[in-house]
């Protein structure tokens, strides 16, 4: 008796037999990106390795947009753009997975020192997927019309890869895309797919401050200003802006992650040094909590007889992740409909944060006209055995107890957590190019 295949049934036999072609070499691929990391704005290695294997699989291939960004596009007869994205930049983080492969690379970061270099967030993982599916989208020309584009992304740890390749024109130069496609590794079970509408990601504003004083010998306090007792007021009162600013039903972390001043105990400096991290899903709410910060550090700078006003200083800052609910509905039927209903899971919001809606938001991204809807989904990254044994009932109550990214021990880049990234993005794709 002979079956007659659905079309979804045809396509997702068509993306295994692709993916089963290309898997190879990209693993081979992603070992090498893990194991020769770079920091943001200094992937020149890897942008170069990525740029080949998009130009190998027949991708129009442009390298140093926005510094180091690399766009392949591959044009396919009339119908939408697609954009994937993937970032592909490292962290400080002395590696201590114990993999065969494990990075060893150090490199010189910003302020001069010497620090190891470690791919702790899976961008390694992203950038193979991004090929991944690049040479499954490029096997499939048969079954799509349209045009894909393919974004290798720097420096997105630092929130300034994006802005920087849509300031170097990335739409202009290559057009705009009707829908962005982009993905994160996380802990969760390796093969499965989780999706979120709506706020997904928070905004992050790092905020460098130097409070000012007038330093002198510990023993004649009265004949200084003591910056160090004006920062701790500071951080002191900062706490009231969430407990007494913010409505209750609103999420804002305000967090003073570091503070420095002096030299030695009998010393009191001319200045303080904080850096303040601030978090919110509101992008309105966001910029109020900036504000108030600023606006409690005047005020106890001038309670303390500060002789100079703080300085302040954004560091890096991104917007909330809002991810478009139909389109999160059409990418979610097509993970459904290619890894089964029982694959996928409802992500929890995330106070992590990402650049990636710098893409879609047309202000923020400074390119003009209508916002691009987008979707941004997740991946699980741990293997069946060790999820299996980890305490916990449901997604979030399990992450709890699994390592996170940016962790030295953690590690997504296992065979099914790779393979499940390289058929997510392409039947992403494919469910508006098919």
């Amino acid at each position: 008796m002979m079956t007659t295949l659905t079309h979804h049934e045809d396509l997702k036999g068509a993306i295994g037999a692709q993916v089963e072609a290309t898997l190879d070499d990209v693993q081979a691929l992603y070992r090498q990106l893990h194991q020769t990391p770079e920091l943001p704005f200094q992937e020149h290695k890897t942008s170069a390795r990525l740029a080949e294997a998009l130009e190998g699989l027949g991708y129009e291939v442009t390298r140093s947009v926005g510094g180091t960004g690399v766009v392949a596009l591959l044009k396919n007869g009339e119908g939408p753009t697609v954009m994937l994205r993937g970032d592909m930049d490292a962290l400080p983080i002395k590696e201590d997975t114990g993999l065969d492969f494990a990075s060893r690379e150090t490199a010189i970061a910003a302020d001069g020192t010497e620090v190891p270099l470690m791919h702790a967030c899976g961008h390694d993982l992203h950038s193979s997927c991004v090929v991944g599916a690049a040479g499954v989208m490029a096997g499939l020309r048969d079954h799509w019309s349209g045009t894909l584009m393919l974004v290798c992304q720097p420096a997105e740890e630092i929130f300034g890869g994006a802005r920087a390749m849509l300031d170097d024109g990335l739409y202009e130069r290559f057009g705009r895309p009707d829908v962005l496609l982009g993905q994160h590794n996380m802990p969760a079970l390796a093969g499965s797919v989780g999706h979120i509408a709506g706020g997904a990601m928070a905004a992050c504003t790092n905020l460098a401050v130097t409070i000012h004083g007038a330093g002198g010998h510990g023993s004649m306090p009265a004949q200084t200003v003591d910056p160090v007792v004006i920062a701790a007021h500071v951080v002191t009162r900062l706490q009231t802006i969430v407990s007494r600013e913010v409505p209750p039903e609103e999420t804002v972390v305000v967090t003073v992650g570091k503070l420095h001043a002096g030299t030695q105990a009998n010393i009191i400096p001319h200045s303080a040094e904080l850096e303040i991290n601030i978090r919110s899903f509101d992008n309105a709410l966001h910029a109020r909590v900036v504000d108030a910060i600023e606006r409690i550090i005047r005020a106890e700078c001038e309670a303390g007889r500060s002789p100079t006003p703080p300085e302040f200083r954004v560091l890096n800052e991104t917007i909330a992740l809002h991810n478009d609910p139909t389109a999160v509905e059409h990418v979610r039927r097509a993970h459904a409909e290619h890894f089964g209903e029982a694959s996928l899971y409802a992500m929890p919001r995330l106070n992590g944060s990402e650049d990636f809606p710098f893409f879609g938001n047309a202000e923020a991204g400074g390119f003009g006209g209508e916002d691009i809807p987008y979707v941004y989904w997740f991946i699980g990254a741990t293997p069946a055995e060790r999820w299996a044994e980890t305490p916990g009932a449901t997604v979030s109550e399990k992450m709890r107890h699994l390592e996170m990214p940016h962790s030295p021990y953690y590690f997504p880049g296992n065979a099914v957590t790779l393979r499940t990234g390289i058929e997510a993005m392409a039947a992403g794709a494919l469910a508006w190019l098919a």
